[in-house]
């Protein structure tokens, strides 16, 4: 009778412990809570209207020429957009860590001795396209919002103050090197203090547009909904564009983690438009498959997401 007692003990403190999730323990809701209290005061919310999206550069610039060198934010055209909201900072691996935590996944990123010193928790997460999307849609879920990547018309519509002829998306519109961007000196600094040779992306560090957007010319990329066509453009409809309904990859803005130095050859304008593939392949290093780098690489470690609530 007592071997049954105990065998009947064991089971339901089995039973108990596989109902235990993550979502029900204490200190993780208590995270979540503060995630979202944290994500409600950041969200901003943005006044639709019309602008012309893409190169302004022959209409604004005083010589008449594109902004754009590599033609991929041709042709200008009209985009009319609804009211939405916008957060102003990139999710950080504080952010990804409470919802990895709340929904019973591993943390992102990869572990080796090189990167772990790299995941500081103030600066940009590096993550991949569908985490992007699955880490807004939890975050709506805890809100009760239509939340989500947002579109590259959004995003530069935010970036340019409501669709305003900006060039840079900073504080005045310009670069001032250590000022409203990293200088070299500066991210050399930061990568001494916590003894790395990576460039870390931390977070808020500068001051932010106008409109109170962080980070959007530089520490990491940005995840946009849409698919990448390099045409879209000229065949984009006007009304809450979302991208070509298919493709191979994804559209992101923003850079990986530059200074102002070198912020006019990496693309950080307003309009500057990039191509990444959503899944990285882990054995292919600068096109050629190369399996010892498996597992070793992250490959998303620039690749990051700034949330949209449609309303």
């Amino acid at each position: 009778m007592m071997k049954h007692s105990i065998l009947a003990i064991l089971l339901s403190s089995l039973a108990l412990t596989a109902c235990a999730q993550p979502k029900d323990d204490p200190e993780i809701q208590k995270k979540v809570q503060q995630l979202v209290e944290k994500t409600k005061k950041e969200l901003i919310f943005v006044k639709g209207g019309s602008f012309m999206m893409g190169d302004f550069g022959p209409e604004h610039s005083p010589d008449g020429l594109s902004y754009d060198g590599y033609g991929h934010a041709k042709p200008l055209h009209k985009v009319t957009l609804s009211d939405y909201m916008l957060s102003a900072t990139k999710a950080s691996y504080a952010d990804f860590d409470v919802y990895t935590a709340a929904t019973g996944q591993n943390p992102v990123g990869k572990f080796t001795e090189f990167s772990k010193v790299a995941r500081v928790p103030n600066s940009a997460a590096g993550i991949n396209w569908q985490q992007a999307r699955d880490y807004c849609q939890w975050l709506g879920t805890q809100l009760n919002l239509n939340m989500d990547l947002p579109t590259e018309a959004q995003w530069e519509y935010a970036a340019r103050n409501r669709g305003q002829m900006i060039m840079y998306p900073t504080d005045n519109g310009k670069v001032d090197n250590g000022r409203n961007i990293w200088s070299f000196e500066q991210r050399q600094e930061t990568s001494s203090k916590y003894k790395t040779i990576r460039t870390i992306p931390e977070l808020k560090q500068y001051p932010p547009t106008a409109m109170g957007f962080y980070d959007m010319i530089t520490d990491n990329y940005e995840w946009m909904l849409d698919w990448y066509a390099a045409d879209y453009y000229s065949h984009s409809p006007e009304h809450n564009p979302q991208g070509p309904k298919t493709g191979t990859k994804k559209v992101v803005r923003s850079t990986a983690p530059d200074d102002g130095q070198n912020i006019f050859m990496s693309g950080g304008l307003t309009i500057s438009r990039h191509a990444i593939d959503p899944v990285a392949d882990p054995e292919l290093i600068n096109g050629y498959k190369n399996s010892k780098y498996k597992n070793n690489i992250d490959f998303n470690k620039n690749n990051s997401v700034r949330c949209a609530a449609n309303l």
